[in-house]
């Protein structure tokens, strides 16, 4: 039973009865001051932010205005958390408090009774509370929570953890403040994970522990599995143990692949580690990673009966078979990894947390990591200044196949490195660390994502902490290299021997000593990652790029869209960069907020032009943001396809700093805090296909990527040329090609730059066709200039109208919308007079009209005169049925390339506060930020859920189209 609602919270030095009294004769209610509603499982700062006690340390500079615990004291942040509620406990029945994560210590007070927790953020507690629950009324639960001992302060300058005094708690370091973060002022005090009480007899069961074997080329597969029983009860008890092994089929039906029974006595007051036989599986649906294959899923169920009294506990886990190997690479020197005997080339990013207030939720954590998978991508690091990430995360990684580097909690920055120097020796508690480490580990190491752990960022722990975790992880022989006799299962009797690999605390993971060792970066420990900044999109082909095979650590750009802008600071910070000249090369002078926002630039003086300038000087925020936009999809797309190019030739993987931000941040991301996507998102999902066929900016050779498992045969590439006004000067078709699985091959190089007359400014579109059936394998859009040009002949463009039709059948499943768009160039090379129409299926069973409203209005075209208003408002659009899609038109003068299109979701009426179109989020797209030529249709699949009561509706707008957008009525199903 989760006890996840109903907590009030106050301060301590305002609260003057003590934990005996609070759950006992005086009781507290939110009805009395000072009780507040409380965040549980949170923070301080997420509970006083929940009733508007401060202001949101999300929203443009009001952070300031939050009293930092280095200036307030510890007490200022130590917490009362108060909880009421009732349990109907069987008889004989024992029952256990458990914490899976406070931040930092804490007295717990159960109906009067008290037990003080051991420090540390990273560890479970559990309590027998039996004899203390109230099982006829209420049970009241008070928890007082201390701040880190530690929390520093924040040094003017700023900096990479503040002063580094948080590096001495074993708990997260990026709360006094990153290049990417504002300080944390609580330094994230409080019940942080999950509370619950739950209920066993005379025998529990302890972090079981499953691992799979596998002989014969994967074919002999074998579970192993360890768990402690321990017999609470002063008497022997006689049990019998249960393993249950099932999976769900694609009917709905559930297939049990076995069931083992085995009996066992425990003593009275005693704790038993016991093993099953191992259970056989030939040839099992095996886990792989996003992008190599399906993400089989088998059920563990674990039980013990006890004679006499019947289930005593169980336990259950979704559990994964595949195998996890990594070397360093001779050929480039990088670590590569294999699943279930399959190279992969990584292709991930780095992870902070969720939320920087811990508001975390196992919705919030399906959406980001559905985000990472919908991006292609098969890695998640997670950085060794945030979490070891919750199960809820990593349940979601094994369903969607995001393989997981978790580091523990040291970073180069706070432990060693840095000014100043305040942590040589890592944590003070050596033996604190360990024991959150080890706890940790058991938390874990039954997810099929799990792929490495990793002593810390750019630093490795402490020599002693060092030594005892590789101890700790030392592999069991079944996952050493080279691959083992597969005779030994059969030379050993696992069942009794402490060598069966689920008696290891893990056994079958990796462990490396530093994010720049064994592989990553230079190997050596030395600062070899980066660079954090804008590129030249040409350069990440370059051979001098990069040194080393496998980068952990490399970033840029990334601020969110406007709207996003206006929804993070007030009115007067939406003020666009200033734009200085100096020795030849902009630079940018942000304003206040977004400076403290961690805005990071568009250009590198001296070294890169400013990338947005490209397309003309930005007018407002949101020219400045869409133009933005652009240059994000451009670098994230050529800084995967520069890796993706030289795949096993030069690399083996990389990791981009970083994908998402845990607050309002203005860099290095993919999506932001609100879940709204950028451009670059869509730009690395491009890159970042399976199977893609794509442009090297270097050496403007046509290249197919192919890392998947199969080779590729009769494909063909179809290779156009477009000019803006919609003309196709060049079109090629390559001959039938055959491509070898994990292998990028170049076809041709490009011969339109070549040519003469090449326009300034020009579009490329890739297809990588099936020959037998024209399917489209892989489509890739580059705009393009000349050498020594820039984008600006696409500013004029704007003024342009290209007419488009979109279609839509929307449906409503459970409280998710899904609609399925077809969006259609309609223009041609000569465009006759007459109407254009948008297409938009409704579903519903009668015409009507539909009104749609210019969006684009905010964004002037260059020296364009100002248009009459009855072009510049469009006007109703008749909507009509047919054959079950309801079809709408919308006009559009103009022939040519629909250029950078992207969708929305907004609620139909505006919020009546601000006026402003109110967007609804998460939204998951097929694709968005696209293009079509002349004649091209494009479907993209849209799904997202909406609050009750609110009608939602979709917005369609682009750089040469008119916006347009419609309420959603929907078939429900």
């Amino acid at each position: 039973m989760k006890l996840d609602s109903g907590w009030i919270a106050a301060r301590w030095k305002e609260i003057s009865n003590s934990g005996e009294e609070l759950t006992t004769t005086h009781p507290p209610s939110q009805s009395i001051k000072p009780w507040i509603e409380a965040l549980v499982p949170g923070t301080v700062l997420g509970t006083l932010l929940k009733n508007k006690l401060i202001p949101d340390p999300f929203y443009g500079l009001e952070n300031e205005a939050i009293l930092d615990i280095a200036d307030s004291g510890r007490e200022y942040y130590t917490f009362w958390f108060f909880t009421r509620f009732q349990t109907n406990m069987s008889a004989n029945a024992h029952a256990w408090l458990k914490f899976r994560g406070i931040n930092y210590s804490a007295e717990v007070y159960l109906n009067g009774h008290k037990n003080v927790l051991p420090k540390g953020m990273f560890r479970r507690h559990t309590l027998d509370v039996t004899d203390i629950l109230h099982n006829d009324g209420d049970n009241f639960l008070a928890v007082l929570v201390y701040p880190p001992d530690h929390p520093g302060r924040i040094p003017i300058e700023g900096g990479q953890g503040g002063d580094h005094d948080i590096g001495k708690d074993v708990a997260t370091q990026y709360v006094q403040g990153w290049d990417w973060m504002a300080p944390i002022r609580d330094r994230n005090t409080g019940i942080w994970d999950e509370v619950s009480i739950s209920f066993t007899g005379p025998v529990k069961i302890s972090d079981p522990h499953l691992v799979s074997s596998f002989f014969d080329d994967l074919k002999r597969v074998y579970l192993h599995t360890t768990a402690e029983y321990t017999n609470v009860s002063s008497l022997a008890a006689d049990c019998t143990l249960k393993v249950q092994v099932s999976i769900e089929l694609e009917d709905g039906m559930c297939l049990i692949e076995h069931v083992e029974t085995e009996d066992l006595a425990i003593p009275g007051g005693t704790s038993v580690l016991y093993t099953f036989q191992p259970l056989f599986f030939y040839r099992p649906n095996l886990w792989w990673p996003n992008g190599m294959g399906k993400q089989a899923l088998y059920k563990v169920d674990i039980s013990v009966d006890v004679k006499g009294y019947g289930e005593s506990d169980s336990w259950s886990q979704l559990f994964g078979f595949r195998k996890i190997d990594s070397h360093i690479d001779p050929a480039t020197g990088g670590r590569l990894f294999e699943v279930n005997g399959e190279p992969i080339f990584i292709r991930g990013g780095n992870w902070i947390l969720s939320d920087g207030l811990l508001r975390l939720s196992e919705k919030r954590y399906e959406t980001d990591i559905k985000f990472h998978a919908e991006m292609n991508f098969n890695m998640i690091r997670c950085w060794g200044g945030g979490l070891a990430e919750r199960p809820e995360f990593y349940h979601y990684c094994d369903v969607y196949g995001l393989l997981v580097w978790q580091e523990f909690w040291i970073t180069g920055d706070v432990d060693g490195r840095g000014v100043p120097v305040s942590n040589p020796n890592g944590p003070l508690d050596h033996n604190l660390f360990l024991e959150c480490a080890r706890d940790t580990i058991k938390l874990l190491r039954n997810h099929a994502s799990l792929a490495l752990w990793v002593g810390g960022n750019e630093q490795h722990p402490p020599d002693d902490i060092n030594t005892a975790l590789k101890n700790d992880l030392k592999l069991h022989p079944f996952f050493k290299l080279p691959e083992v006799d597969t005779n030994l299962m059969e030379t050993h009797s696992w069942t009794k021997s402490h060598e069966d690999p689920s008696r290891y605390l893990d056994g079958t993971r990796l462990y490396i000593q530093g994010s720049l060792w064994d592989g990553f970066a230079n190997g050596k420990g030395d600062f070899t990652d980066g660079p954090y900044e804008i590129q030249y999109p040409e350069d990440f082909f370059k051979d001098n790029f990069y040194k080393y095979g496998f980068n952990p650590e490399v970033g840029s750009v990334g601020i969110p869209v406007a709207a996003t802008i206006r929804r993070s600071m007030p009115r007067e910070s939406w003020q666009i960069p200033l734009f200085q000249l100096s020795d030849g090369y902009i630079s940018e002078v942000p304003n206040p907020v977004w400076d403290y926002h961690k805005y990071i630039p568009y250009s590198k003086p001296g070294k890169v032009h400013n990338q947005i300038e490209m397309y003309g000087e930005p007018k407002n925020l949101d020219d400045f943001c869409e133009k933005a936009q652009l240059v994000n999809y451009i670098q994230y797309r050529a800084l995967l396809e520069g890796w993706t190019s030289r795949m096993w030739t030069k690399y083996t993987g990389v990791l981009i700093w970083k994908t998402q931000n845990p607050w309002t941040g203005l860099r290095g991301q993919f999506y932001d805090h609100f879940h709204d996507q950028t451009a670059g998102f869509y730009g690395a999902r491009s890159a970042a296909e399976p199977i893609h066929v794509q442009l090297n900016l270097a050496t403007y050779f046509v290249e197919i990527v192919n890392t998947t498992s199969s080779p590729l045969s009769g494909v063909i590439v179809d290779t156009s040329v477009w000019e803006l006004e919609g003309s196709c000067p060049y079109h090629k078709l390559s001959k039938s090609l055959s491509v070898p699985p994990k292998k990028t091959l170049p076809i041709f190089e490009m011969e339109y730059p070549k040519t003469k007359n090449a326009k300034p400014v020009y579009f490329l579109l890739l297809k990588l066709l099936d020959k037998s059936n024209s399917n489209i394998l892989s489509r890739n859009f580059y705009w393009l200039h000349l050498t020594g040009g820039d984008y600006k002949p696409l500013e004029a463009y704007r003024s342009k109208r290209v007419p488009i039709r979109t279609s839509a059948k929307v449906t409503l499943v459970g409280q998710t919308y899904k609609a399925e768009m077809k969006v259609h160039n309609l223009s041609k090379e000569s465009l006759h007079e007459g109407h254009s129409f948008l297409n938009i299926d409704h579903h519903h069973n009668h015409e009507e009209l539909i009104e749609t409203e210019n969006i684009n209005a905010k964004v002037e075209p260059a020296n364009e005169k100002r248009e009459g208003l009855l072009s510049r408002i469009s006007s109703c659009v008749y909507a009509r049925k047919e054959k079950q899609m309801q079809v709408a038109e919308i006009k559009g003068e103009h022939s040519g390339v629909a250029f950078f299109l992207h969708f929305a979701v907004h609620a139909a009426t505006k919020n009546p506060k601000t006026g402003e179109d109110e967007r609804i989020l998460p939204v998951h797209y097929s694709d968005n930020y696209f293009s079509l030529v002349p004649g091209e249709v494009l479907p993209i699949d849209i799904s997202f859920e909406v609050p009750t009561g609110t009608v939602p509706k979709i917005v369609l707008q682009g750089w040469n189209t008119h916006g347009h957008s419609l309420a959603v009525q929907e078939t429900r199903h």
